[in-house]
C-alpha cells in the first residue's frame, strides 16, 4: 500500500493555517490533522482523542522516554507533543498527515522525517498580518504586540521550508497548496515511485 505524504504547516498566528486547511478539505483533499498530546487540563467542550491526547505528567514523560514523541516542548510547566503512532498508523493506512505546528517543532519533525513536505504559509504583508491579529479583538494591545513580534520571528525561519505560500487570497492559497502536493507525489523519491523504478530493470 502506498503511505501518505507527511505534511508539515507552520506560519505565524493570523497566517490562515486552519482557513487554508477547511478550504482544501471542502476540495476532496483528505487527510488526518495529527491531533497532539498534552499534559494541561481539558478545558470546557474538549474531548480526548479530538482536540488533544490528554495525558498525566507521567505518561508524557514517559512517552519522552520511550521516544514516542515524533517532537515535544515544555510549555508553563505542561508537556505538548506529536505522537510519533498516530502519525505513523494514518501514514501506514495510505492517508496523508497534516501537522500544524510552530517552527520549532517543524524543524525537529524535519530531522527525524527528512521526506516530510514542509509548507509555510503568510499573509501578503505584514500590515495585512497586524490587521488581522487586531481584528480579532480578543486580545489587548500588548498581547497583540508580542504575537506581532513572535510571528516576525517566525516568518524568519521559513527558510528552512520548502514551500512559501503566500495567504493573499484563499481559493488561490489552497489551489497551490494542492499543487504542491501533487508535484510531491511524483518525486522519484516517494516508495511507490521507487517501486515502479525497480519494475523497469
Amino acid at each position: 500500500m502506498e503511505k501518505g505524504l507527511l505534511i508539515v504547516l507552520s506560519g505565524p498566528s493570523g497566517g490562515g493555517k486552519g482557513t487554508l486547511l477547511a478550504e482544501v478539505k471542502k476540495r476532496g483533499f483528505d487527510f488526518a490533522l495529527s491531533i497532539s498530546v498534552t499534559t494541561r487540563q481539558p478545558r470546557t467542550g474538549e474531548t480526548n482523542g479530538i482536540n488533544y491526547f490528554f495525558k498525566t505528567k507521567a505518561e508524557a514523560l514517559a512517552m519522552r522516554e520511550n521516544d514516542e514523541f515524533l517532537e515535544s516542548e515544555e510549555v508553563f510547566g505542561e508537556i505538548y507533543g506529536t505522537s510519533k503512532k498516530f502519525v505513523m498508523d494514518n501514514l501506514n493506512s495510505g492517508k496523508s498527515v497534516v501537522l500544524e505546528i510552530d517552527t520549532k517543532g517543524a524543524l525537529k519533525v524535519k530531522e527525524k522525517m527528512p521526506n516530510a513536505v514542509m509548507i509555510f504559509i503568510v499573509p501578503k504583508d505584514l500590515e495585512t498580518l497586524h490587521s488581522r491579529l487586531t481584528g480579532r479583538g480578543t486580545e489587548t494591545a500588548e498581547q497583540i504586540a508580542k504575537r506581532f513580534g513572535k510571528a516576525k520571528e517566525e516568518i524568519a525561519k521559513a527558510v528552512h521550508y520548502d514551500y512559501l505560500l503566500i495567504n493573499d487570497k484563499i481559493e488561490e492559497c489552497a489551489t497551490n497548496f494542492i499543487e504542491i502536493i501533487n508535484v510531491e507525489k511524483l518525486k522519484t523519491s516517494r516508495d511507490k515511485n521507487k517501486t515502479l523504478i525497480e519494475s523497469f530493470r
